[in-house]
């Protein structure tokens, strides 16, 4: 692969070698491909070679990770998924696959009520929950026994890596060699309205996801939640409009959305690499909140025209763009 550095973009680093088949080119296509089962074939021993474990973290909550060892790590690799996924989602297991088969251990951290964690907490999931997934990630890098620790985030796990980068950037020591986001939603309004307004597909697909998971915090907990009303909602803002009254803390939706945007001062400070990967046919996040952001020694954009949304799929030669170029990175 070769990478090469673009002015015009404000010094982000343009990736101008990754073109997928016309078959596949399509950013929808890429998009549900990020997801699909056809992923994780032949990923039986990787599957095997994992065992559960829960982390406690210093806001007395628990979370839920999934742990590969390798018989003789390089290091650890720590993922964490996008809205409404899970350590099981395609995109988890390909990557999870991917690195162990390249000779590193590998951690598929659940954010709160996410795979098979609703049980663990009673209090529920929201974007903003920062210091209970930074505890759980600082947990799981010590499983690298003082060898290179990496982050990979996807989508919203993304935006959740790049605020652990910038968590760990204000402390004196971080465990992390890099982290890396893949497809991350920096205005998360923005991107909620662009989930809705676009694209009905999306807006289905992550509504059903969402109620589904609810009704199961619901059946776990029916003391605490009753979300009978709001499950009518027709729309990712709506049903997160309707949710405000369980986040007290929060005044209105649009502080609980600021909570977790990320401007342009946020990149200018890191102390440890940080990669973001996004390609410009990004269906569901806006391609001006990245035009802002600059290159600097620690960070940097690796930009390109094709890959919709956590996708960057090829079939020839077949497998994942970012895969490689964070092979190559990590060494």
């Amino acid at each position: 692969m070769i990478l090469s550095a673009s002015m015009e973009k404000k010094q982000t680093v343009s990736c101008v070698d990754f073109r997928p088949a016309a078959i596949i080119r399509n950013p929808h296509t890429q998009s549900i491909l990020a997801s699909s089962k056809l992923r994780v074939f032949h990923k039986r021993f990787f599957l095997l070679n994992s065992r559960s474990l829960v982390i406690d973290t210093s806001a007395q909550t628990k979370l839920l990770a999934i742990y590969s060892p390798h018989a003789n790590p390089k290091g650890l690799i720590i993922l964490l998924h996008g809205w409404e996924g899970s350590s099981s989602s395609a995109y988890m297991i390909d990557a999870g696959a991917f690195f162990h088969k390249r000779g590193y251990s590998v951690c598929r951290l659940n954010l709160r009520d996410h795979g098979e964690s609703h049980h663990l907490n009673e209090g529920l999931f929201h974007g903003a929950l920062l210091d209970e997934t930074f505890d759980a990630v600082h947990a799981l890098s010590k499983l690298a026994n003082g060898k290179p620790a990496h982050l990979i985030g996807f989508s919203m796990g993304g935006n959740f890596a790049l605020r652990i980068a910038r968590k760990y950037s204000s402390l004196p020591d971080t465990p992390l060699q890099s982290v890396f986001a893949i497809s991350p939603p920096l205005d998360p309004y923005k991107t909620t309205l662009a989930i809705d307004e676009r694209y009905a597909f999306y807006r289905r697909y992550f509504l059903k996801k969402w109620k589904r998971s609810l009704l199961k915090k619901q059946k776990l907990f029916p003391h605490r939640y009753d979300f009978r009303k709001m499950l009518t909602a027709r729309t990712c803002m709506e049903l997160t409009e309707a949710m405000m009254p369980y986040f007290p803390e929060f005044p209105s939706y649009r502080d609980y959305f600021n909570l977790y945007t990320l401007k342009k001062d946020f990149f200018e400070n890191f102390r440890l690499p940080v990669r973001i990967f996004i390609s410009e046919d990004d269906p569901v996040i806006p391609q001006d909140d990245f035009d802002e952001l600059s290159a600097n020694e620690y960070f940097q954009i690796l930009r390109v025209k094709y890959g919709g949304h956590c996708g960057f799929i090829d079939i020839a030669p077949r497998g994942c763009f970012y895969h490689k170029i964070i092979a190559q990175m990590i060494g």
